[in-house]
């Protein structure tokens, strides 16, 4: 398991060692990104391959909504520091434990974040191919 630092984010804050961000405020909270977001947490590691690890760790937790049950507030959903470092530490030390299980399933991940890429561009160049044929239909 990993060593990590979890802290609040303060802005204009930088950081040396490997890290990556938490969303804390709204229905997105316990979104991971490796650039800050306004209201976030800090997770900071002493390697970059831990970085890595962890931040597939924390991507599965929040696309499955694991946070959901965390969120206070009425207006303004929000996770607290207590709640997060507490939850992520074991979920984070139980997802790890069978580490060629862990492994596969971030090359899985990274594979389909990849080919999602890949389609996403595709997509984009039908438009565009659609677009140019239809403004050279147009100027007939």
């Amino acid at each position: 398991m990993p060593n990590f630092i979890i802290k609040t984010h303060q802005k204009n804050t930088a950081y040396t060692k490997p890290h990556l961000f938490i969303l804390n405020k709204g229905m997105n909270s316990g979104k991971p990104q490796k650039e800050p977001f306004t209201n976030s947490f800090v997770i900071i590691f002493q390697k970059e391959e831990d970085c890595e690890n962890i931040f597939f760790v924390a991507y599965s937790l929040w696309k499955t909504k694991f946070w959901h049950p965390y969120l206070v507030g009425s207006v303004i959903p929000f996770l607290r520091l207590p709640d997060f470092s507490k939850e992520f530490n074991l979920k984070a030390s139980l997802m790890m434990q069978e580490h060629e299980e862990h492994q596969k399933n971030i090359t899985a991940l990274k594979l389909l974040e990849k080919k999602e890429k890949q389609f996403h561009e595709n997509i984009n160049l039908i438009n565009d191919l659609r677009r140019v044929i239809l403004y050279r239909y147009s100027k007939k």
